[in-house]
């Protein structure tokens, strides 16, 4: 193959028998990795819950682990971290709850950027000013601050508002506002069981605030100083990282072949990577070569 082609012309040059094995799904590797993950937030959680000598110091890995969910939610918009599909859907929504990441939306938010990925024009995640290009945005949107308050936005529109993107089809506006207003009841009563126990607070929302930062430096590493291409190897930056970032991140630093091939599963994309590593052009060597590369670009 080429070093020329772009995604499309790779998808089309694999053999039938490569990509049916590339996109098989598996309920075992996914509840596999599932269990192992949700086993770690509950280390977290139990040791922080019984105050264990110097337990504040765990809300660190407890909020890294609640808030790279993400990365499942995003898979589950796929359908493709397991076989079945209601495994899919319920995964979606309790990350849902977790992150106040509403799934119904997300998923046609999530698709719409796929099929934009970064047109300044189209992709939603650009809709509102794209990525900091000041050391004051910078530092503003490592804080999760836009993320909050973008979400609690997202969730009240859905609620009690008009559903009004192009990109949201009207026959799901009703699941959008049951999900919606769901999520809040559910808030609400999260909120009030702090007259009774701190445990919310200490097990849930200052993770959560803890962890958002780190999420936030690994999205931008996504499509962060990609050009705006239509092709995806382009487009879409793969990082170079170690198992463990993998492993909480379900595999999604492969994040050229991500976009290149939605349908492979994140158990398939480090099989995929060896295929598609010759013809990948954005690349970086770690999250801390692609920070700085990013720190540089602030500062010119």
């Amino acid at each position: 193959m080429s070093d020329v082609f772009d995604h499309t012309a790779l998808i089309k040059a694999l053999p039938a028998e490569t990509k049916s094995r590339l996109t098989k799904r598996s309920d075992a590797a996914g509840l596999r990795h599932l269990a192992l993950y949700l086993g770690a937030l509950a280390l977290c959680m139990l040791g922080i819950a019984v105050k264990v000598p110097l337990w504040p110091l765990l809300m660190l890995p407890q909020g890294v682990l609640l808030v790279f969910l993400f990365t499942l939610s995003h898979e589950c918009t796929h359908k493709t971290p397991f076989r079945s599909a209601w495994i899919n859907e319920a995964a979606g929504h309790f990350c849902a709850l977790a992150i106040a990441l509403p799934f119904v939306w997300f998923r046609y938010y999530h698709l719409a950027h796929h099929k934009f990925t970064n047109d300044p024009e189209r992709d939603p995640e650009l809709e509102h000013g794209g990525r900091p290009e000041t050391f004051a945005q910078w530092i503003m949107y490592l804080s999760g601050w836009g993320y909050w308050k973008g979400m609690a936005k997202t969730i009240w529109r859905n609620a009690f508002g008009t559903i009004s993107s192009p990109y949201l089809p009207e026959r799901r506006h009703a699941d959008m506002r049951l999900e919606a207003r769901l999520l809040l009841a559910i808030y609400a009563a999260a909120l009030l069981s702090l007259l009774v126990s701190p445990l919310v607070l200490w097990l849930w929302i200052v993770p959560l605030l803890i962890g958002q930062p780190a999420l936030r430096a690994y999205l931008l590493a996504e499509h962060g100083l990609c050009p705006s291409v239509a092709n995806m190897l382009e487009n879409s930056r793969t990082t170079f990282t170690n198992r463990l970032v993998r492993f909480v991140a379900w595999n999604m630093p492969y994040h050229a072949e991500h976009h290149s091939f939605p349908n492979v599963p994140f158990h398939q994309l480090p099989a995929f990577h060896a295929i598609t590593q010759a013809h990948l052009k954005s690349t970086s060597n770690g999250y801390g070569e692609f920070t700085a590369d990013y720190v540089k670009q602030l500062a010119r």
